[in-house]
């Protein structure tokens, strides 16, 4: 691929690519991060602050722990279960500073699905959350696991705040079930021996694995994408470059709601403003609304970033309207497609505009963000981000021209190395050149930027005409009286598909037909929805995205 377009319309000081290769490791940039800003605050949570400093002791306590007492060696590799918490930045960056590979779990797996990770991987010890440690009892057998670390949500708040927050998950919330893993060790403990032993040198390699990324859950079964130091720092370096003119460095406070375990999050907060020198202020349940507002009104923040339905959670909840918004600089939107009415009524009540960005597990994982001084929501995810190509392929692998719907392909440094022990699943996605294959419709328009249709699996087929979820669920939710909604193909006699939509009501006088008589003002007949359902909730990830799959597999409720 030779042209570029969309270098012309990149924003200024951006430059076409980016050093791929000045840090060797993702510890490397944090080391350098602690030297500039060791007194500054780095992470905070429940009101506990931890400064830079006292990240980079607690992380090396760990890390000697790892490698002293347990004898880790390079490369193996460490499982973290938990929620936005203060102990998770300092495994983390525990883990990598000692040479090994952080396997991220989702704390809300069930046994079934961790044991399958926790094989699949490998991996020989796992720090979990008090909470989820019954889970972890149940997927043990038969895995590698030789070492398990428990960890009550307030170990780390200090006394007496720390102790009360546990005793009220225990006893009064009984949100900690009575559970007890022969031979587990408290984290508190872990660092208490760390500080003990010597962190020996560690060489890292830039191709060694940093984390294994478990994606697909949702299309079958949980491949581990590899995701090399080399990678994060690339995408750390290209976010970078891209954000900066819109970042004061030292000063930044991101609301970090989407769970650090999540590639977005992780990256986007907890690797590229640690980087800046911010504050990552992390909100352990931001499902809980009315609560996550509450914690806003305390915060001077400057940036957030969410998935379009954490975003629209926020617009409904009561109070959100009356926050200071007047230091907020950037909002950053991706894990799923932002909706018009939502960046529309984002900026109407923020005075800020939701930049939507796009990327996958498998690219580290941004690919393509919109400009930072973007005067409104364009429906575009973007240009492709310095040092990353992206074009249109048809399913014979031919690039196709401007304006035309093709699936998405990716190429740059920030892509994955491939699928642990999967050469099958990664001969699938990568191929002979290198090419991402993404599995996402899109067309790129004249300016270089791109436009995503919708999955290529989620794609509605009626009468032989292409239908994207993604245009009807759009149009739908600027609708009043409609909170959330989501659009799939069912089966139909006559058309082969036809479109259902399944809606949750602001309005709960809202009718099958007035939807219906609302979607013909605004789409044409084969998009239109021909069957309505109501429901109370949507089914989503863990990180809030819609899936569509479940809504096509459950029978309707009722």
């Amino acid at each position: 691929m030779a042209e570029r377009p969309w270098l012309a319309h990149y924003p200024a000081g951006v430059p076409a690519e980016i050093d791929a290769d000045e840090y060797p490791s993702v510890a490397a940039v944090f080391q350098r991060s602690v030297e500039r800003y060791r007194d500054r605050p780095a992470f905070a949570n429940l009101g506990k602050v931890l400064t830079y400093g006292e990240v980079d002791r607690l992380s090396a306590q760990f890390a000697a722990w790892l490698l002293g007492d347990l004898g880790l060696k390079r490369g193996d590799r460490v499982a973290i279960m938990m929620p936005n918490c203060l102990q998770y930045p300092i495994a983390t960056f525990g883990v990598l500073r000692a040479g090994l590979t952080v396997v991220n779990v989702n704390p809300l797996y069930t046994a079934h699905e961790l044991h399958h990770q926790l094989d699949d991987s490998g991996a020989s010890v796992i720090v979990v959350l008090d909470n989820f440690a019954d889970t972890v009892l149940e997927a043990m057998p038969g895995t590698a696991l030789r070492q398990v670390v428990t960890t009550g949500l307030g170990d780390m708040l200090g006394f007496p705040k720390g102790a009360l927050v546990n005793f009220v998950l225990r006893h009064l919330k009984r949100m900690v079930p009575a559970c007890t893993i022969p031979g587990a060790i408290r984290f508190r403990d872990t660092l208490e021996r760390g500080a003990r032993l010597p962190l020996p040198r560690v060489d890292v390699d830039p191709q060694d694995i940093a984390f294994l990324q478990y994606t697909g859950g949702t299309t079958g079964i949980a491949k581990g994408a590899m995701l090399t130091h080399r990678n994060l720092v690339a995408n750390m370096q290209q976010a970078a470059t891209w954000v900066g003119s819109n970042v004061r460095e030292g000063e930044e406070i991101i609301i970090t709601a989407l769970p650090l375990y999540h590639i977005f999050a992780l990256t986007a907060n907890g690797l590229v403003f640690m980087k800046f020198g911010g504050m990552n202020y992390m909100v352990t349940n931001p499902r809980d609304m009315p609560g996550f507002v509450k914690e806003l009104a305390k915060v001077p923040f400057t940036a957030i970033t969410g998935v379009n339905t954490l975003f629209n959670g926020l617009l409904n909840t009561p109070g959100f309207d009356e926050l200071d918004f007047s230091r907020l600089r950037l909002t950053l939107g991706g894990g799923m497609a932002v909706q018009r009415a939502v960046a529309e009524r984002w900026k109407q009540v923020t005075g800020c505009t939701l930049v939507e960005a796009y990327g996958l597990t498998e690219t580290s994982p941004a690919a393509c963000i919109n400009p930072m001084d973007l005067a409104e929501y364009n429906g575009a995810i973007g240009l492709p981000i310095p040092s990353t190509d992206a074009c249109v392929k048809d399913d014979a692998g031919r690039e196709l021209a401007v304006g035309e719907v093709g699936e998405l392909c990716i190429k740059g440094p920030q892509v994955m190395k491939g699928y642990w022990r999967r050469p099958d699943e990664t001969a699938k996605v990568l191929d002979a050149e290198g090419w991402l294959h993404t599995g996402d419709m899109a067309r790129m328009d004249e300016r270089g930027f791109f436009y995503i249709v919708d999955r290529k699996k989620d794609m509605i087929l009626v009468s032989g005409f292409n239908v994207y979820p993604n245009e009807v669920e759009d149009v739908l939710a600027a609708m009043p009286g409609v909170r959330e909604v989501a659009a799939i193909g069912v089966p139909d006699e006559k058309s082969g598909e036809a479109v259902k939509v399944v809606i949750v009501r602001k309005d709960p006088a809202l009718t099958a037909e007035q939807v219906k008589a609302y979607a013909r003002e605004y789409l044409t007949g084969y998009k239109r929805p021909h069957y309505v359902e109501f429901r109370d909730e949507l089914p989503k990830t863990n990180v809030g995205k819609i899936l569509r799959r479940e809504l096509r597999d459950a029978p309707a409720p009722g």
